[in-house]
């Protein structure tokens, strides 16, 4: 153990777990567990030296950065001298430097192992009713985020080539695998938004490790790939994508559901020769056609290409289901960008822009985490229940938690969990929205210079 006090490390952990739930005896209580964050720590050779910004209390400061709607240093260390006043100590420096330095100092790869580790066991954890026939749905989507135009993100994170220099922002490409059972991120990559070898593919190559033995992969058309779907089949994981639009099936009259054999291409500059000739010159795919009917439309036919090869074992409209069953990922993508506003980042430097996306994948985990005891408790799955409503409770009570006791916690836990229970997400089935905005934007221009050159003009005006 590389703390200097046994007895603060255990306080500040405790207040972190009870902040979000994490209580040994309710379920999913591990996920946040004071030997995980020790051994990370002590992996990363990180001391708690007998200063105020000490490591976890750096990771507390910076979980609540990304869940409140002020996501500014400032009332971030607002927050944290109210808590000490409240608690009896006295207040530190209202300036930001120190909090900053110590996020600087806080290890990547401390927050990117809590952020791992907290979707693997919610996903180990997960019971077999939230499965689907049993097994492990992961589903693979892709976004991006925006962050500060400094000379240092533009620099490891270009923003697109078709923006002049001053207007446009850098620009990232991040991945992500969910649980489908959960919503849980189980993992994550980030790279550049352009750039060879910088695409949602490409992050997947890093993430295949997340897939084990008996999952199930689910992804749009746009991984649909060769060699990716057989490196997956190697790893006895099966996968459900819809099919790429450059692949042409011609179906024969009266059949929608039929095995097809797809010949192995030629070897791309990414993969090793041992790797190549390892996999197996044809891939036998079972691709299904289903008609989608709506209201108003014209009805749509999708056609998904699986592993699954058996239409005793798995039919076509279990298929179906499934696959719909993905538009699940762009709401959690949704949840990341919008209600933890994620699409774009605060810091000026790469580093740390890295480190507030594991923490914003973190803090999501940590609320996933309390939904899904909430959803245990009451009888309900996890997709039913709002995130944003979840999050609003936590938010709520965390005034509560700071001072309670130990009597006090448990009845605060289960007025926390009941209340999350009961924030439902309507079953809305083929629901159409406009995709319009009705209350009209201010009528200022676009900036169409860069900000400098823009001041020297207005300030010649006068």
């Amino acid at each position: 153990m590389r703390h200097c006090n046994q007895g603060r490390f255990s306080q500040q952990m405790n207040f972190i777990r009870s902040q979000y739930a994490q209580a040994d005896e309710l379920p999913f209580g591990d996920l946040l567990s004071p030997e995980l964050v020790d051994q990370l720590l002590a992996e990363a050779e990180v001391s708690s030296n007998d200063c105020i910004y000490t490591p976890l209390t750096t990771l507390q400061l910076f979980l609540w950065q990304v869940t409140s709607q002020d996501h500014s240093c400032r009332a971030t260390v607002a927050k944290f001298n109210a808590h000490r006043v409240a608690s009896g100590e006295p207040p530190c420096s209202s300036k930001t430097g120190a909090y900053c330095t110590a996020r600087q100092r806080l290890p990547e790869v401390v927050v990117k192992g809590l952020m791992r580790e907290t979707g693997s066991r919610l996903e180990l954890q997960a019971p077999g009713l939230w499965k689907w026939k049993g097994r492990s749905v992961k589903v693979f989507d892709g976004s991006t985020v925006t962050m500060p135009d400094t000379a240092a993100n533009q620099a490891e994170f270009p923003q697109q080539p078709n923006q002049r220099r001053g207007l446009g922002f850098p620009i990232a490409r991040i991945a992500a695998v969910f649980s489908l059972a959960s919503g849980a991120v189980l993992d994550a990559g980030m790279c550049r938004f352009q750039g060879k070898g910088q695409s949602e593919l490409g992050l997947l190559r890093e993430l295949l490790h997340v897939f084990l033995p008996g999952d199930v992969m689910l992804t749009d058309r746009y991984l649909c790939s060769w060699f990716e779907l057989a490196l997956q089949r190697g790893g006895q994981v099966d996968f459900i994508c819809r099919l790429h639009q450059a692949r042409k099936i011609d179906f024969p009259a009266g059949t929608n559901d039929m095995v097809v054999l797809w010949p192995k291409p030629r070897r791309p500059e990414w993969m090793d020769p041992l790797t190549y000739a390892a996999l197996p010159s044809m891939m036998p795919v079972r691709v299904v056609r289903f008609q989608v009917d709506q209201a108003g439309f014209r009805p749509e036919w999708i056609v998904v290409a699986t592993s699954l090869l058996d239409a005793d074992e798995v039919s076509a409209e279990d298929l179906a289901g499934l696959y719909r069953q993905r538009w699940h990922v762009e709401l959690d993508l949704r949840s990341l960008k919008q209600t933890l506003q994620m699409d774009i980042l605060r810091c000026k430097e790469p580093e740390l822009v890295r480190k507030e996306l594991w923490t914003h994948l973190l803090a999501y985990n940590l609320v996933r985490g309390v939904m899904a005891q909430a959803a245990l408790q009451h009888r309900v799955f996890p997709r039913e229940l709002s995130f944003k409503g979840a999050l609003q409770i936590l938010t709520a009570f965390q005034p509560q938690l700071e001072h309670a006791d130990a009597h006090r916690l448990t009845s605060l836990y289960r007025a926390i969990l009941a209340g999350i229970a009961q924030h439902r997400v309507g079953d809305r089935p083929n629901r159409v929205e406009p995709r319009a905005r009705k209350r009209r934007p201010k009528p200022y221009p676009l900036l169409t210079k860069p900000r400098a050159e823009a001041k020297r003009v207005l300030a010649a005006r006068t």
